[in-house]
């Protein structure tokens, strides 16, 4: 990819699972890595925390070690290195102490579901129910989103409930926590957040790119907490001489899902589907704010500077893709390594009539059942380790068909170009679910040579903060099929179908299973 100027960003990806730190050159090519996971914290069933200075520790192991491959190499002088951006997991929350920077309760995670009886409160309290906040804010009543989790530690944390009297407390998603420490922490930490990530809070107006007032006081959260809001690009602070890096400037920040959209270039009517520990896919509709009517979020794709206008986007969310498998791996120890699934699943030539429902946690998109739990249907003699290994495979697959078939009709887009799919993220590595993946929604799946695409992102929006690169440069390179490798289904129509109505069947199975003793 053609640069500007010659130089190297950094990008900082905070994961749910693990923290990486990628040094990219003018070409957009990695020339340095490193990745480290961290702790998954469940106090209960259901629940889901991290600890925010655990965090912080991999952020600082990440850099320095990535930092010294770098320098390892003929061509990078850490003078050279112009910016870094920021990508995070997004809706985990955060609330810290202003005074001594120190958390004042574990960061609840974007899947957490703690706050299902908050969220029946407000169904029945406001008029609307669960799309009470819809028109505004472009978000059901949920577990899932950042107002919820923040509503339930200033109920249920004395720490969290005085600090915030006292005038204490900051609030913050992932991006929040990381820039403020990494420009200074207390006294002159740099208190902001993006507007990808403050669009997953339900707290922001789609439409001004600011907090809601009538919200917040609906919700009864004090807008004194809440941090800055930002566009994507643009310098939010350069980093203190307490981390690595020290000077080099922060200036790009988006959200997950927001990141890898920029890092697969997708332009207006363009979609991604992200696997990792969830799934995520999102269609690029400019700068029209599209309400759904099939069960998916309207939120922001990306604002590619102060000034620059907002794109917006149509989301499905999937809480468990990856998960499940890490799942087969830790709890049912059907697996070693995450990657041995692949070779188990390709054991068997079908699922066997096993269909699996992850949902752990509740499902999200399109359904948006917090009582809904996992489900294994479909179980004989006959089955094995390969089937359920399979089965595991197609439920991420069931469950981005569900989704793609609510956003396309939401977006009215052409039959023809109904179900083209680029694909990203680390699960994207295995063959055998892209090519189930084409299978079931029936069109081509399109994966890049850098699957890392939520890192790119980040770079990008990094180097467009610094003029390494131009808007232009980095979205004309999309038409570069270099690397791509292209998944083209393989079943017939009426397989295709027959199997997604069984899918359907097992889903409707896992609904109101939440309060089962």
């Amino acid at each position: 990819m053609a640069a500007e100027q010659t130089g190297f960003v950094g990008a900082l990806d905070q994961g749910t699972t693990s923290t990486r730190f990628i040094i990219y050159d003018s070409s957009a090519t990695a020339i340095a890595s490193h990745q480290v996971e961290f702790t998954q914290i469940y106090p209960q069933a259901g629940w889901v925390e991290h600890d925010p200075m655990e965090i912080l520790e991999t952020v600082k192991v990440c850099m320095e070690v990535a930092l010294k491959r770098a320098k390892e190499t003929s061509k990078f002088s850490e003078t050279d290195l112009k910016a870094i951006g920021i990508t995070n997991q997004r809706e985990t929350t955060v609330v810290w102490s202003k005074s001594t920077g120190k958390p004042l309760y574990n960061a609840i995670v974007w899947m957490d579901v703690r706050t299902s009886s908050i969220c029946r409160r407000l169904e029945t309290q406001l008029a609307g129910g669960r799309t009470h906040f819809v028109e505004r804010s472009g978000l059901p009543i949920s577990t899932y989103f950042s107002a919820m989790k923040l509503i339930w530690l200033l109920e249920n944390v004395p720490e969290v409930k005085e600090a915030a009297a006292k005038g204490d407390a900051l609030f913050g998603t992932v991006d929040t926590w990381l820039i403020w420490n990494l420009t200074g922490g207390v006294d002159i930490g740099s208190h902001v957040t993006d507007c990808s990530n403050a669009a997953r809070t339900l707290l922001l107006d789609l439409k001004t790119l600011d907090w809601d007032r009538k919200t917040l006081e609906e919700l009864n959260i004090p807008i004194e907490i809440l941090p800055r809001i930002v566009s994507n690009v643009e310098n939010l602070g350069e980093i203190s001489k307490d981390w690595p890096l020290s000077g080099v400037p922060i200036t790009g920040c988006l959200g997950d899902q927001h990141a890898a959209m920029l890092g697969q270039k997708c332009k207006k009517g363009e979609a991604k589907s992200t696997y990792g520990t969830g799934c995520f896919i999102l269609l690029n509709t400019g700068e029209d704010i599209v309400t759904s009517q099939h069960g998916l979020l309207t939120t922001i794709a990306f604002k590619l500077g102060p000034n620059a206008p907002t794109n917006y986007a149509l989301e499905g969310s999937i809480a468990i893709a990856g998960a499940a498998v890490q799942w087969l791996r830790d709890s049912l120890c059907l697996i070693r390594t995450a990657s041995e699934i692949e070779g188990l699943a390709e054991s068997v030539p079908n699922s066997g009539g096993v269909y699996f429902v992850p949902a752990f946690n509740g499902l999200f998109a399109p359904h948006w059942r917090d009582d809904a739990r996992g489900v294994l249907v479909g179980i004989t003699r006959f089955t094995n380790r390969g089937h359920i290994a399979r089965a595991t495979l197609e439920s991420m697959c069931f469950q981005a068909k569900e989704v793609l078939q609510a956003m396309h009709a939401d977006a009215n887009l052409d039959n023809s170009e109904q179900f083209l799919l680029r694909v990203d993220g680390g699960a994207a590595v295995n063959n055998l679910l892209m090519q189930i993946q084409a299978d079931i929604l029936g069109t081509q799946v399109l994966r890049p040579a850098d699957i890392e695409t939520t890192a790119l992102g980040a770079a990008f929006a990094a180097g467009l903060g610094v003029g390494l690169w131009t808007e232009s440069t980095v979205f004309e390179s999309n038409e570069q099929t270099t690397g791509v490798t292209i998944f083209h289904p393989k079943i017939g129509q009426e397989e295709r179908q027959a199997r997604y109505e069984s899918w359907s069947i097992a889903v409707q199975k896992s609904f109101g299973l939440a309060n089962l003793a």
